[in-house]
């Protein structure tokens, strides 16, 4: 047999950066004589923390660990759905002493280790890298800016938000890893993004209305305004129609509801410094004697049911009569036969 060889690593794990839920594959490949073993250990960034072995299924099953040994050893963990926890030092340990994994005896030769760190940031935290600019909206968005406050902005990367503009829109702080880390805010602005709270409101008639819209984007709204129909344009601004709106969110209320008056459509108009939107709402104003409907249908119902048993029976009885009299062995004139 020939000699013994110390275990050395051919491929190392790299270091990464992934945003939350995303998911992160360290690969690891060591050769030796004998073929070596390839264990995966972690440490966390906390303080007190230190490193503990990695297994097949550990973390709620979120991890996988595949290894293979031919002529020389070959590992890979994968981590799924990865939370800002899994950010740490990950380490590929391998060995070929044969006392690598006793519980008494000191291995001769020592794990040699090969290290990678997984920077797990939160999705609303852009990950920069210099000499670029500030992070940019994608390709697909419509409308709106990004921007990089203070003087930061010169040595803050680049970042890139998958999906459209206005879904993601709001400040975020733009960081760039270092010892210490650099960071600096972006805001990312739109036009108003209005959804009414429901499409389709229903009242009774005399009661009060309420219809709302908000606008979940950002900046806030500047200026609210409803509107009266499609195709009418003046602000509904009587005393009977009121308005409140604070930041993001508008209400109108009606008080005594009007079945003629004040059915149809609402447009809900929001303003800020990059544009506008709006949203509609259909009121239904029902009449109070609409809830009377099905019990008067019922009533109805019942009256008709009785009078039709009432005249079947009514012409029934002549018959009824006659039939008793033959039950009881009698004539016609009442005689006994």
């Amino acid at each position: 047999a020939g000699a013994a060889l110390r275990s050395g690593f051919i491929k190392s794990p790299l270091s990464q950066k992934r945003l939350t839920q995303d998911s992160v594959e360290l690969y690891c490949e060591a050769i030796g004589n004998p073929i070596p073993e390839i264990q995966w250990w972690f440490e966390g960034n906390e303080p007190n923390e230190t490193y503990a072995q990695l297994w097949d299924g550990a973390r709620q099953d979120r991890v996988k660990i595949n290894a293979t040994y031919n002529l020389h050893s070959t590992s890979t963990i994968y981590i799924a759905n990865l939370t800002s926890d899994d950010s740490g030092m990950y380490e590929c340990r391998a060995s070929n002493d044969p006392d690598r994994n006793h519980l008494s005896k000191s291995p001769k030769v020592k794990w040699i280790r090969s290290q990678a760190n997984v920077f797990v940031i939160e999705r609303d935290l852009l990950p920069c890298s210099p000499p670029h600019p500030c992070p940019v909206a994608p390709e697909s968005s419509v409308s709106g800016s990004v921007s990089c406050a203070g003087p930061l902005s010169d040595i803050l990367g680049f970042g890139r938000i998958e999906g459209k503009l206005e879904e993601h829109s709001g400040i975020y702080e733009c960081v760039y890893k270092t010892s210490p880390d650099i960071t600096g805010q972006v805001n990312i602005s739109v036009s108003p993004q209005v959804m009414a709270y429901k499409k389709s409101e229903h009242g009774n008639e005399g009661d009060t209305g309420v219809l709302t819209c908000k606008n979940p984007s950002f900046p806030p709204v500047s200026f609210w305004a409803w509107y009266r129909n499609g195709h009418e344009v003046k602000p509904l601004s009587t005393t009977a129609r009121r308005v409140s709106s604070s930041g993001n969110k508008t209400e109108l209320r009606i008080l005594k509801l009007n079945i003629e008056e004040d059915t149809g459509d609402y447009h809900c108009n929001a303003t800020n410094s990059y544009g506008s939107g709006s949203a509609v709402v259909n009121l239904r104003v029902r009449s109070r004697l609409a809830a009377l409907w099905p019990f008067l249908g019922i009533v109805a119902e019942v009256l008709v049911l009785v009078t039709i048993i009432f005249i079947y029976e009514k012409r029934r009885k002549p018959d009824e009569v006659l039939d008793g009299k033959r039950c009881l062995g009698l004539n016609l004139s009442g005689e006994a036969k």
